[in-house]
C-alpha cells in the first residue's frame, strides 16, 4: 500500500479509504443493509491489515452509529495518530430548526457530537456533506476554520457541490485567510463522470485532492447487468443515482465484463484499475459487506489497464443527468 499527500497538504493518506457506510445498526437510520458492530469488527481489522490508514464517515450513517462502532473499533486495534479518521456534516441530525445545515451552530454543535461518538479529541479531516444554500458561504468557512484553529480539527475538505460553488468556497478562504478544503469527495466511476467536465480539473489546478466515491457504481459495474443484490433493491440512494441513462450503462457494464473475461479478472478490478489510473484521483472510497470485497479492492492496485483497453471502456459514455447535490 502506498501512501499519497492529500491535496497540496502534508497529510498522507492510503492508495484506498475504507468508505464506513456499510458499519451502523441497521434499525436506525435508512440503510438496511449495514453491518453491526461484530460483523464491522473483521473489515477495519482487514483494512488495517492492508495497510489502509484513512477511513471517511458522517455523522448520518446509520443516525450516528455509523461513527460510534467506528470509533470504537478502531480505538480497539491502532494507535489513534496512525491513522487518519475523516467525518461529515450537514445532514439533519434532530428535528429542531437548527439540527442540519452549514451554519456556525449547526458545525460546531455537530462537530462536538461528532467527537463524542467517535470517542476521539480530533477529527483529522472534517467536511461539508453538501452545500448549504441557506447559509452563506463565508459563516462555514469561518466556523470550519474556528475549529481547526482549536485542534479540534486538523484538516477540512468538501463533498457534493458544484464547481462554481466549490471555487466560491475556496476564493473567500483565501480572502479570508481562513484554513482551506484540501480535498472534495465526488462521484465518479465509469457510469457518471460528469465530475470529469468541472469538478476534476478545478481541483487539480487548485491542489485539492479528489476522493471518489462509488467507484463501482454501487456495485453496478461488479455483477451482471440484470443481476440485484440487497443493497440495490434496498438502498435508496442507489435508485436516485442511477437509471438516467440504462441503455448507455449497460453497453459499459458491457465492456467491463469483456475486458475482465479476456484478462480472467473480476469486473470490481476492471473498473477500480480504469479509476486508480484516472489522472487527478487522489484515492477511492471503497466499501465492503464482505470481506472478499476489501480483499478485491486491494488486489486491483496492481491492474494496468492499456491505453486501448481505457478507450474501449470511455467509449460508450453518454452524459448523464446530474446527481447528488444539493
Amino acid at each position: 500500500m502506498d501512501y499519497r499527500n492529500l491535496g497540496q497538504s502534508g497529510l498522507k493518506i492510503s492508495q484506498l479509504v475504507l468508505g464506513c457506510m456499510s458499519f451502523g445498526v441497521p434499525e436506525r437510520g435508512n440503510h438496511l443493509w449495514t453491518l453491526p458492530e461484530d460483523q464491522s469488527r473483521p473489515f477495519l481489522k482487514r483494512a488495517l491489515d492492508h495497510g489502509i490508514n484513512c477511513f471517511d464517515t458522517a455523522n448520518v450513517y446509520s443516525d450516528g452509529t455509523s461513527e460510534e462502532i467506528v470509533g470504537k473499533l478502531l480505538k480497539e486495534m491502532v494507535p489513534r495518530d496512525e491513522i487518519v479518521i475523516a467525518t461529515k456534516v450537514f445532514g439533519r441530525m434532530r428535528k429542531d430548526a437548527n439540527g442540519a445545515g452549514l451554519s456556525r451552530k449547526a458545525i460546531i454543535a455537530e462537530a462536538e457530537a461528532s467527537l463524542k461518538r467517535l470517542g476521539t479529541d480530533y477529527i483529522d479531516l472534517y467536511q461539508i456533506h453538501f452545500w448549504d444554500k441557506d447559509t452563506p458561504i463565508a459563516e462555514t468557512l469561518e466556523a470550519m476554520n474556528d475549529l481547526v484553529r482549536s485542534g479540534k480539527v486538523r484538516y477540512i475538505g468538501a463533498s457534493n457541490c458544484y464547481a462554481w460553488q466549490f471555487a466560491r468556497a475556496l476564493y473567500t478562504s483565501d480572502r479570508g485567510n481562513w484554513a482551506r478544503f484540501v480535498s472534495m469527495q465526488a462521484q465518479v466511476n465509469l457510469l457518471y463522470r460528469e465530475e470529469e467536465r468541472e469538478m476534476l480539473p478545478l481541483c487539480q489546478a487548485e491542489g485539492v485532492g479528489i476522493l471518489a466515491f462509488s467507484p463501482l457504481a454501487r456495485g453496478r459495474l461488479a455483477r451482471p447487468w440484470d443481476e440485484a443484490s440487497l443493497r440495490s433493491q434496498t438502498d435508496n440512494v442507489t435508485a436516485r443515482f442511477y437509471g438516467h441513462a440504462d441503455e448507455a450503462d449497460r453497453r459499459v457494464v458491457d465492456v467491463v465484463a469483456q475486458i475482465a473475461s479476456e484478462r480472467a479478472i473480476p469486473r470490481a478490478h476492471v473498473a477500480m484499475a480504469w479509476l486508480n489510473q484516472k489522472r487527478g484521483i487522489t484515492a477511492p472510497i471503497v466499501g465492503a459487506t464482505k470481506i472478499e470485497q476489501l480483499d478485491d479492492a486491494v488486489a486491483t492496485l496492481a491492474v494496468k489497464l492499456s491505453p486501448e483497453e481505457v478507450q474501449r471502456l470511455e467509449a460508450d459514455y453518454a452524459p448523464h443527468v446530474v446527481v447528488g447535490l444539493n
